[in-house]
């Protein structure tokens, strides 16, 4: 205990270095850089006013993995920039100088091959799958390394660039075969270098339709004069080009190149899909899956803006999807928060004005069509990964079985796990889950009001609820769980333990997912003392124990939101002489909400025996106080 009395007062001391630095902060735009006990950056954000959005972490409510990101913060810097385009710029190179672990982190985990034009003195093509800021020209990307040696190839025999890596001493069999300039051997001046390099770019930039034409003139001729081989070889090339260039999914009206982003959430988890689009096809598509912690738009449009920042190779126009409804009211508490939320257009603007191409949010037509389908395809993305190991009975309850063998208990049948949900102290309650054999139990799962614990205390929460489902659990007989699964570490862990085998008796395996600081594997924590057991992030018993955690979590929010505009509706009316409890609850049976109060009439509240004056001053209170 005198470790944990240590540690609330060093949290204490750290709220309140923060409480005295949010009084200082200005009405400029900017960055901030948050930092853990260790002093260490764990998030890096932007902001259009960086005194309304800084304090936005330590007001009002949040969701739960925003709710982890603030837990972990003792300290916080900030950097004033002169414009929002100069904080995105700013924001992108902390991120990728700091690695911050809540932030949305680019990987490059998969890479699409270009065609790339070299910058030299004597120019070559290549393909390859590394973009660099080298003054050369890139096109792509291609649906496969097939497509792209193919386009190479076909390219080699119609422009004569060189193509050896280090230039011999005398002429190859290229230059003999038409397909080399020579430059080993005479000079080639600049002006032809810079012809066929624009005819190159022109290919494949739309322009492969006249040499298709002249392809199939070609080929025609050298089938009428019998040169059997020569007219097959020009069908082959023209093969290639329709494969390359034609054999897409979706075409638009236009042959501008593009790129649209669409994305989803779910769990924590982000899917951001981008469709390549090529002289106005669609050649490829390509999914990032990761963790986030942020507001999802924000954390999106910073994934955007990393990714863009180290890619030459940049499209004609970037198509972005808006900002879902609802979700700057729900990521905020207040007013000036909401309009500090990230917004599409603003980022948008501020995109194109640092790539220099343009970025645009569609409302309507076949662009806002493009972008439904790149989210559509995100939320497919992001529904397979959770669906995997769902779908697969014997997986998961093989899972569960492997779960218990890591702990060393010998049937894993029934496992409960508990979350705390309470904001600044408001309206605590928790909630328990029951999952058996990996599966979830709703008809099992229960609701917890906290009765005695003032503030937030996460440990004194977690000892009353354990103690009310257990003495219930040994009172009535029913099933004891193989397994108890807390959120929090060795503090949650050592308080059930406590509770279950010091005041009940009873020796149940209390555990706890703890995450390294990078976020990317899990590490099980059980025992008395808590010991660490280490689990691979992509396994099936780390996958079974994220859903546990995401589902407990999910039923108390819920629990806590409901609770929480209870009393908000409790408050309003309450706050009105001459309405008690009684009719209170009379009134929202009649109107069913606090809006059709407001908006009804006098008239209206006779039946419920409410006197025109009483009516009047509800209306009228309701009214005043949205205002």
């Amino acid at each position: 205990m005198d470790d944990f009395a240590k540690q609330l007062q060093e949290q204490e001391k750290a709220l309140e270095k923060i409480r005295n630095k949010l009084a200082l902060l200005p009405d400029l735009p900017g960055c901030y850089l948050m930092k853990n006990a260790d002093g260490k950056i764990i998030y890096v954000g932007k902001a259009k006013v960086l005194k309304n959005r800084v304090r936005s972490y330590f007001t009002g409510s949040h969701d739960g993995k925003t709710q982890r990101l603030v837990a972990d913060i003792r300290d916080f810097e900030y950097i004033v920039t002169g414009s929002n385009i100069e904080a995105l710029i700013l924001e992108c190179n902390l991120i990728k100088t700091h690695q911050p672990r809540y932030n949305v982190l680019l990987k490059d985990d998969k890479t699409f091959p270009y065609i790339k034009i070299t910058n030299e003195p004597h120019p070559r093509l290549e393909v390859t799958r590394r973009v660099l800021k080298d003054k050369a020209k890139y096109f792509g990307p291609y649906p496969n390394a097939y497509a792209a040696q193919q386009t190479k190839k076909l390219l080699d025999r119609m422009y004569p660039l060189r193509k050896c890596g280090v230039m011999p001493k005398e002429v190859c069999l290229y230059y003999h075969m038409g397909q080399c300039l020579a430059p080993c051997e005479k000079e080639v001046p600049q002006e032809e270098y810079d012809r066929i390099t624009q005819e190159i770019t022109s290919f494949l930039s739309g322009g492969h339709e006249e040499i298709k034409k002249e392809l199939q003139r070609k080929m025609q001729e050298a089938a009428e004069e019998l040169y059997f081989e020569r007219a097959k070889e020009l069908r082959d090339q023209i093969l290639n080009i329709e494969a390359i260039m034609e054999k897409q999914k979706i075409t638009t009206t236009d042959t501008k190149d593009r790129d649209v982003l669409g994305f989803a959430v779910d769990k924590g988890w982000m899917c951001v899909q981008i469709l390549y689009m090529r002289q106005g096809k669609m050649i490829q598509r390509h999914a990032s899956v990761f963790p986030f912690y942020g507001e999802a738009y924000s954390d999106f449009m910073s994934f955007v803006t990393q990714y863009y920042s180290d890619n030459p190779a940049l499209p004609k126009e970037i198509l972005l999807p808006d900002m879902p409804k609802g979700e700057e009211a729900e990521d905020s508490s207040r007013p000036e928060d909401a309009a500090e939320s990230i917004d599409a257009g603003g980022g948008a603007a501020s995109l194109q004005e640092w790539l220099g191409i343009k970025v645009l949010v569609p409302q309507r037509g076949t662009k806002r069509q493009l972008v439904a389908m790149a989210e559509e395809n995100a939320k497919v993305s992001l529904d397979e990964k959770f669906r995997l190991i769902e779908r697969d009975e014997e997986r998961t309850s093989k899972a569960a079985a492997n779960l218990g063998q890591y702990i060393g208990i010998e049937s894993l049948h029934r496992i409960e796990a508990f979350d705390n949900s309470n904001i600044q102290g408001t309206n605590p309650v928790s909630a328990m889950v029951v999952f058996i054999d990996g599966k979830p139990d709703k008809k099992e799962y229960r609701k917890y009001k906290i009765r005695s614990v003032q503030g937030p205390d996460d440990y004194d929460t977690m000892r009353e609820v354990v103690r009310r489902r257990y003495e219930r659990v040994l009172k009535e007989n029913l099933e004891l769980p193989d397994l108890i699964v807390v959120d929090g570490g060795k503090g949650q862990i050592s308080a059930a333990i406590d509770v279950l085998q010091n005041e009940l008796g009873l020796f149940i395996p209390v555990c706890g997912l703890v995450k390294d600081v990078k976020h990317r594997t899990a590490q099980l924590m059980v025992g008395d003392p808590p010991e660490p057991i280490s689990l691979p992030r992509d396994s099936q018993e780390f996958y079974l124990l994220q859903r546990i955690q995401d589902e407990v979590h999910r039923f108390a929010i819920t629990f806590h939101r409901e609770q929480r505009g209870k009393s908000m509706v409790a408050s309003k009316l309450d706050a009105i002489p001459g309405i008690g409890e009684k009719r209170r609850k009379l009134l929202l049976k009649h109107f069913g909400s606090l809006k059709k109060i407001k908006e009804a009439r006098i008239e209206d509240f006779r039946p419920l025996s409410i006197g025109d004056k009483l009516a009047g001053q509800i209306i009228a209170a309701l009214q005043e106080e949205e205002s």
